[in-house]
């Protein structure tokens, strides 16, 4: 965020005053992050989800979660906090369907990924987005294919038997992680995969900020998020 210029304060979760104690106008926007690969066990993504949720629901008057259905455990998160004095919505395409995933969201939605699976002819294609090129260690420790990152031969032979042969570098737009295609070409030189470039969008997520930030806006003039 420094080095795209934006003032930010980082503080702690109990310095964050719940938002009956807000004052002035404007929009707060409060950046919640948790763990990398909670969707390794989707009961614990989902009740981790829930629990920030209800964490964070007192000190907003929105919530917009940065998730799709990721093994479809947040396929009712909006319907379960309802009842809530506080909007929460997750990443949806278009026609109102919940994005996949976090690749099904920088693609543009189902559409959009479902081609990109046919571009790439029957081969296994393992996707990598700026954060996950930066972390596939940690993606491969959580995915199961080995209890130690940094044996490769054994991911190399969970790779082989499932049939993966390129790797897609997503190119998102986002510059934060700077040694995004140096990373990539790690990965496809140890699991000598074919590379492969697509592009990705951010118009999806864009849509559903502006949507959550306007009917929150609308309900709660003097709001923060």
């Amino acid at each position: 965020m420094a080095e795209a210029g934006i003032a930010h304060t980082a503080l702690p979760l109990e310095a964050i005053p719940e938002k009956s104690a807000g004052k002035g106008e404007g929009l707060t926007l409060i950046i919640y992050m948790l763990e990398l690969a909670l969707h390794a066990i989707p009961e614990n993504l989902k009740k981790t989800v829930y629990s920030k949720v209800e964490l964070m629901a007192p000190r907003s008057d929105g919530v917009l979660l940065f998730y799709g259905l990721c093994g479809n455990v947040l396929g009712k998160i909006e319907e379960d906090f309802r009842a809530l004095d506080c909007r929460v919505s997750i990443l949806k395409e278009e026609n109102g369907e919940i994005v996949d995933d976090c690749i099904g969201a920088v693609l543009g939605g189902r559409g959009h990924y479902l081609e990109a699976l046919k571009s790439c002819r029957g081969a296994g294609t393992f996707f990598l987005t700026p954060m996950w090129a930066v972390n596939w260690r940690e993606m491969i420790r959580t995915a199961g294919l080995s209890r130690n990152p940094d044996d490769i031969e054994m991911s190399k032979f969970v790779f082989d038997y499932a049939g993966y042969k390129r790797v897609a570098r997503v190119n998102t737009g986002l510059a934060y992680e700077k040694d995004f295609d140096a990373r990539v070409k790690e990965f496809s030189t140890l699991f000598e995969f074919e590379v492969t470039d697509l592009e990705g969008t951010l118009q999806l997520v864009e849509n559903c900020y502006a949507k959550t930030k306007a009917s929150m806006l609308e309900a709660c003039p003097h709001s923060q998020t």
